[in-house]
């Protein structure tokens, strides 16, 4: 198992960066790689809410199903996958601070297939490339909705 975290100070309200990071239609507008999402379930927001997400990667594209299997409004979100023999279980937790937000990601990796277990340690590198550039993306939204800067 692997383990990912992470965090940005966001200059915008909790409840903002929180409206962004848990719903995933405003997720696809904070990150730019993400080019579609498609709700498979009748519930788009909370506990239940499953979607594809379809993200660019390079000159590719990749589409992953989501869960969201955690949901504290504006507290904390859990969002889990299963793509390539592997769980990737990732939490966004937004707490207030001073003026603006914090917000924290930790995202952990489960390989359950033979070769998800020799592969998902040589990607973990580029995954943690693709989170850090969606944080930096999603307080650069945040901010700019805000009217705030960059800290």
């Amino acid at each position: 198992m692997g383990r990912i975290e992470t965090s940005r100070r966001v200059a915008a309200s909790v409840e903002r960066v929180f409206d962004v990071i848990a719903h995933a239609e405003n997720f696809r507008e904070a990150v730019p790689e993400i080019v579609a999402v498609e709700f498979t379930s009748a519930t788009r927001r909370g506990v239940g809410t499953r979607f594809r997400e379809t993200r660019r990667m390079g000159r590719r594209e990749a589409t992953v199903e989501l869960e969201v299997a955690g949901y504290a409004p504006n507290e904390s979100v859990r969002i889990v996958s299963d793509a390539g023999g592997t769980t990737w279980d990732t939490t966004f937790r937004v707490t207030s601070s001073g003026d603006g937000a914090t917000l924290e990601m930790v995202m952990e990796d489960r390989p359950h297939q033979l070769l998800a277990r020799l592969f998902t340690p040589l990607i973990r590198p580029m995954v943690r490339r693709a989170v850090e550039r969606d944080m930096d993306a999603v307080r650069a939204y945040c901010e700019a909705a805000a009217g705030g800067a960059s800290s």
